[in-house]
């Protein structure tokens, strides 16, 4: 269940002193269908005000300044725009300090454009409303409510961070999911981690939805991540 842009929408602003890494962020966005504009900081301020934005992606250093105060001013007039912030920046103390200033996620540099494309589709989805109350990707099913996943008829027996690692990935079918991305949004590893438990988590869920003798519904993307084939 991915978000399909409107074209309606609102744009998302793009501010980065980078006119390079705009246009490329800008161009990526576009071929995946959404609105896109690159602009100074003060256009996309006026703009946000003005309600005229979906979103912000606002690179944290503009040509030597730290742009959070112009972040923060805006969310104490309160306008509630999701930001995505970019920075070289990558500490964790700078990246809580981006998220405490107002920011809705942080991505450092450099980053790959599938991985911004996932965290606009996520910030994008949370502005829609409400989140589904039920994820479907061919004969996998899950209740959000009732915390209750199916493949096919069979009721699937999942511990809790296999049924969020699951719902991640559902919420992203045909789509490639870094080991990053699942650390930092199903684990909440803000940070660097040398570590296996992506894949050992992932090696535990493929025993309980796969089809002895078929190809794996969760695909190894060699030196990329992995990716829930919605056609498996």
């Amino acid at each position: 269940m991915t978000t399909k842009p409107s074209i309606n929408a609102r744009p998302i602003l793009i501010v980065d002193d980078e006119q390079a890494m705009a246009t490329a962020i800008k161009d990526d966005l576009e071929e995946r269908g959404y609105l896109a504009r690159t602009m100074p900081i003060a256009e996309a301020v006026d703009m946000m005000r003005g309600g005229d934005a979906a979103m912000l992606i606002l690179d944290r250093i503009l040509f030597g300044e730290d742009s959070l105060g112009s972040l923060e001013a805006l969310r104490k007039e309160g306008i509630k725009v999701p930001v995505l912030l970019i920075s070289v920046l990558s500490s964790i103390d700078q990246r809580v300090q981006g998220l405490r200033s107002g920011g809705d996620d942080y991505l450092a540099k450099p980053f790959e454009m599938v991985e911004l494309a996932a965290r606009v589709e996520a910030l994008l989805r949370r502005l829609d409303g409400a989140r589904a109350t039920s994820l479907r990707v061919g004969d996998l099913e899950m209740d959000l409510i009732e915390k209750t996943a199916h493949c096919g008829d069979t009721k699937l027996d999942l511990m809790p961070r296999e049924f969020e690692l699951l719902e991640y990935f559902l919420r992203h079918p045909d789509q490639v999911i870094t080991r990053k991305m699942l650390l930092e949004n199903v684990w909440q590893y803000h940070f660097s981690l040398e570590t296996n438990v992506v894949d050992v988590h992932i090696g535990n869920l493929r025993r309980k939805i796969d089809v002895q003798g078929r190809p794996s519904r969760i695909a190894s993307i060699r030196r990329m991540g992995f990716m829930l084939r919605a056609n498996a």
